[in-house]
């Protein structure tokens, strides 16, 4: 209860109720006119005004500022004490990370792969003290996010996704789950930790942050540009940037020095052939459907592929130049050159698809490791990679995010998207510190094909500033 003026015109009752709150008071207008917001709408079904959780900060704090009698029948969050808090000695960059978080406890922080957002994400857990729910784009994090909690704090996490449901005072989720069951979760958790928080817009996943009434909202990313502009939806859903490392501020010092090589090789004469044909039919197409006099994108190609034929054999000719392309033969040449170069050196293969990630693997005999794989399965890759066991692995996306590697000090792409956030992912999966040892990333690009494109979009970023090319 707060202390607020006495008349029960001013009285207010504030409820939780699946992922919204529930406003109850005899006189409305008073409390409508003091937020300024249109957040609040009259729900007929149970003659109180509703609004998303995420407002619950805002409501609280602009009752107290107006003088209203709250009582508050939301939070239901707790005191968590740590058994065995055991974390290191922070550095620098992640004091800063640190502070400028707590200075107001909501905002995302931006800090490379391998400069340790987990641990400054730990820290604050370990001093804040209270409830806390952490949201991560898929199982792997989720598992990973439950063994730091346990290693570093000392606390058996509870976990929410992959067909559990075990709810503790700190827990672990996907982001998926969290969707799914933030109208029973909203209101338990006083902190709520988003990692990989450029996920986080997308037209469901922002249920997980409007849904809770967390007051202190944190964000971790190393890249949080997404392709669409969403990522400015981030301050309403989490809150502002706080704290802003570059990749150049820390290279070779926190993070390993590395270099990235562009290796450009050529279709076979059969495999450019048949490239160049379906090219020439996807280019016809969109050239027709474009002298209309509007523009006419792949999006609409898609949407027209249900009711015309010919949309539907470009679409066909589009996914045979991507195969080309993803599973040239001179690709796995390559690769074997690469594997000879870094003999004894653990490998990670980045392909552009689960069929080129299936084919590398049984050309060399090395695990792969795809989205579907089982959590044991998984593990013993991850684990077999880091003691030796195996020289090398292939993936398709699913190591682009989080996923710790920290002995992995060559990378090989030889497909994939053309964001330049899926690039500086994958080559932070190589900058973890490990005494002076550098890291070298190595792109293989099909020249006279769209991984040109691609290759050039990649290396926009600035973290692909230096890129040699050399042929193997």
């Amino acid at each position: 209860m707060c202390p607020m003026k006495q008349s029960k015109d001013n009285a207010l009752i504030l409820k939780f109720d699946r992922g919204t709150l529930l406003l109850e008071t005899k006189n409305p207008a008073p409390f409508k006119q003091a937020v300024s917001s249109t957040a609040f709408r009259y729900d007929e079904r149970v003659f109180a005004y509703r609004c998303d959780a995420i407002h619950y900060s805002t409501i609280c704090e602009t009752a107290i500022q107006a003088g209203f009698q709250l009582t508050d029948n939301v939070a239901k969050w707790k005191r968590v004490l740590w058994p065995e808090p055991a974390l290191p000695e922070p550095r620098r960059e992640q004091k800063e990370a640190y502070h400028a978080w707590m200075a107001t406890k909501r905002g995302f922080i931006v800090m490379p792969t391998g400069t340790g957002k987990t641990e400054v994400a730990l820290a604050i857990m370990r001093d804040t003290g209270v409830s806390t729910l952490i949201a991560a784009p898929v199982r792997d994090l989720m598992y990973q996010w439950q063994r730091r909690i346990l290693g570093s704090l000392g606390c058996d996490a509870g976990i929410i996704g992959d067909n559990i449901f075990t709810v503790r005072p700190v827990s672990v989720t996907t982001y998926d789950s969290a969707c799914i069951h933030m109208e029973t979760l909203g209101a338990l958790f006083k902190l709520i930790i988003f990692d990989e928080c450029h996920h986080l817009p997308g037209d469901m996943r922002r249920d997980a942050a409007l849904m809770s009434a967390a007051p202190w909202r944190m964000g971790l990313s190393a890249t949080p540009q997404r392709s669409d502009g969403r990522e400015k939806d981030l301050e309403q859903l989490i809150g502002p940037p706080v704290y802003n490392l570059p990749l150049s501020a820390i290279r070779g010092k926190s993070l390993a020095d590395y270099e990235i090589v562009r290796i450009p090789i050529h279709l076979s004469p059969e495999e450019q052939e048949i490239y160049n044909s379906n090219s020439l039919l996807v280019r016809r197409y969109m050239s027709e459907r474009n002298q209309a006099g509007k523009s006419f994108d792949w999006h609409d190609l898609l949407a027209e592929t249900g009711k015309n034929p010919d949309a539907r054999a470009a679409q066909k000719a589009y996914y045979i130049m991507q195969s080309i392309q993803d599973r040239a033969v001179e690709k796995l040449r390559v690769l074997e050159d690469i594997f000879r170069l870094h003999l004894g050196t653990p490998i990670i293969v980045f392909a552009g698809s689960n069929a080129m990630a299936r084919d590398i693997s049984r050309r060399f005999l090395i695990p792969c490791l795809l989205n579907h794989c089982g959590k044991k399965e998984r593990m013993d890759i991850l684990n077999g990679l880091c003691d030796g066991s195996y020289p090398a692995l292939t993936a398709n996306q699913v190591l682009d995010e989080g996923v710790d590697l920290p002995e992995a000090k060559v990378a090989v792409v030889v497909g994939g998207q053309a964001s330049s956030r899926q690039a500086v992912q994958r080559l932070g999966r190589i900058l973890r510190k490990s005494g002076n040892k550098r890291g070298v990333l190595y792109e293989v690009v099909c020249e006279e094909t769209s991984e040109v494109r691609r290759s050039r979009q990649r290396r926009k970023s600035d973290a692909y500033e230096g890129t040699r090319h050399r042929r193997l």
